[in-house]
């Protein structure tokens, strides 16, 4: 892939009022994450699969490639005064970039771009979510979305997910809606690629400082099934070459191609309507990760759909900056994301890094090499998780048949994105087991005494990475 190019989607801990997934969810969100999606979810990580399955499957590697690639540079117009009831209430517009590379259609899978809100009441220091819609430009949704009730002088902040590559935002002609709104896409001329984010800092700020105080109650993390406490988005258990990536956000897509916010209204009003939805890091933690080994997301009340409760990733982050112990995981320098033309730029790692509730980097040179080390460490988890894992479905069944064989070749693919061989002189210790006629991984071995006497061999920088990761 090209330097520029994004790469990636995830999921949720665990709180006790938040029921099981059901069977039919799980059948929904694995359709939508399909062939398709599993390449939008993880595009750098399928990238990376792509060229294994050439060497093992050309045939299916060839008739992949024949296929029509839908244009993956999209933009959004954001609404005008979009943290407002009213602007959050008026749908985003997606269109093509360079029309020239073709149409953007929200309805198509490959291309479809999600928005969601988090808004924090200071009377009460409470938190909910807001879905605002993305529908094509010109186009008209499929039901009128719902105008939220927002508190008082309510703090709003919205974050932005994108299935294909690189996603920019804009603004309506003779407006200044994005810096109103305290909108970061990037840097000048290198965008964050899948993501962006809007009023995020304000919106932490506040959080953090009722938490802190005593105002905010935060979830205390559960215990899994494995014993262990649940982890958090900042576990190095969790994270992927590009962390902290994307929303868990749903839209309802009718046999037309409009759509519709996911509510329990429009789903009785629009039979026959479809899911999508953006397959990250959240929706991979909170709807396959968590529940696989008994944990669940922290959810808040949902603005749109009233009376549901409702992950985020505002929410999980948060957490995750509170709650996560030593090490926790932070976007490093070679995330695909910050670099600018394919490297590392400390700024854009920053700019990055406050929008997603962490702290600053000081230090561009040193922060790839203890990422690696650390996800080596936590590889141990995966082994200990490996059956409850096993028997939980994938995320994406044409990448992978089970969240375990999911996470290893995604765990593969990061380590070969970030580079970790040539940084850390380590190879990873998984041998994935790839269906000739299909690519997709069907088995995975972890070998424990290679991975145990890799883990020693680097025990000696223990403390002084543990130093870069410190809650």
């Amino acid at each position: 892939m090209l330097s520029d190019t994004p790469s990636g989607h995830r999921l949720y801990p665990k709180t006790a009022s938040r029921p099981a997934l059901g069977g039919a969810l799980l059948a929904a969100l694995a359709a939508v994450c399909s062939q398709t999606a599993f390449a939008q979810m993880e595009p750098l990580n399928a990238a990376a699969r792509m060229t294994d399955m050439a060497a093992a499957a050309p045939a299916a590697a060839a008739a992949a490639a024949a296929q029509a690639v839908p244009n993956p540079n999209c933009t959004l117009i954001v609404p005008n005064h979009v943290l407002t009831a009213h602007g959050l209430a008026t749908p985003f517009q997606l269109v093509a970039t360079d029309p020239n590379g073709g149409p953007c259609n929200e309805a198509n899978t490959a291309q479809s771009a999600f928005v969601e809100a988090a808004v924090f009441n200071p009377a009460n220091s409470h938190i909910s979510i807001y879905h605002p819609l993305v529908i094509d430009k010109g186009t008209k949704p499929a039901a009128a979305p719902v105008v939220p009730k927002l508190p008082a002088n309510a703090i709003v902040a919205l974050w932005v997910g994108f299935n294909g590559n690189n996603l920019t935002l804009a603004q309506e002609p003779n407006h200044d809606t994005l810096a109103d709104a305290n909108c970061v896409n990037g840097l000048p001329g290198s965008i964050f690629t899948q993501v962006s984010y809007c009023n995020a800092p304000a919106f932490f700020a506040a959080a953090n400082n009722a938490a802190i105080n005593g105002n905010l109650k935060v979830p205390a993390l559960a215990t899994a099934k494995d014993g262990q406490v649940c982890p958090t988005v900042r576990s190095f258990s969790v994270v992927d070459q590009d962390q902290s990536d994307n929303v868990d956000t749903m839209y309802l897509v009718t046999a037309n191609g409009t759509i519709a916010q996911k509510t329990k209204a429009n789903a009785a009003a629009l039979q026959g309507a479809t899911t999508i939805l953006n397959p990250g890091d959240n929706s991979l933690f909170g709807f396959f990760m968590s529940p696989a080994i008994g944990c669940a997301p922290w959810t808040v009340p949902s603005l749109d759909d009233p009376g549901q409760m409702v992950p985020s990733q505002a929410v999980d982050e948060l957490q995750a900056h509170l709650l996560q112990k030593t090490p926790v995981a932070r976007v490093p320098s070679r995330d695909p994301m910050v670099e600018v033309n394919g490297q590392p730029n400390l700024t854009k790692q920053n700019l990055y890094r406050v929008g997603m509730d962490q702290p600053q980097a000081d230090n561009n040179t040193l922060r790839t090499a203890p990422y690696c080390r650390q996800m080596l460490r936590a590889l141990s988890k995966m082994v200990l998780d490996q059956t409850l894992d096993t028997n939980f479905p994938s995320i994406a069944p044409a990448a992978a048949t089970n969240t375990f064989t999911f996470l290893a070749q995604r765990w593969v693919a990061s380590w070969t994105l970030l580079t970790c061989p040539n940084l850390i002189n380590i190879a990873a210790p998984i041998t994935l087991t790839t269906d000739a006629n299909t690519g997709v991984v069907t088995a995975a071995v972890i070998d424990t005494a290679k991975l145990n006497a890799d883990i020693a061999s680097i025990a000696g920088s223990l403390d002084a990475d543990n130093a870069i990761y410190a809650n």
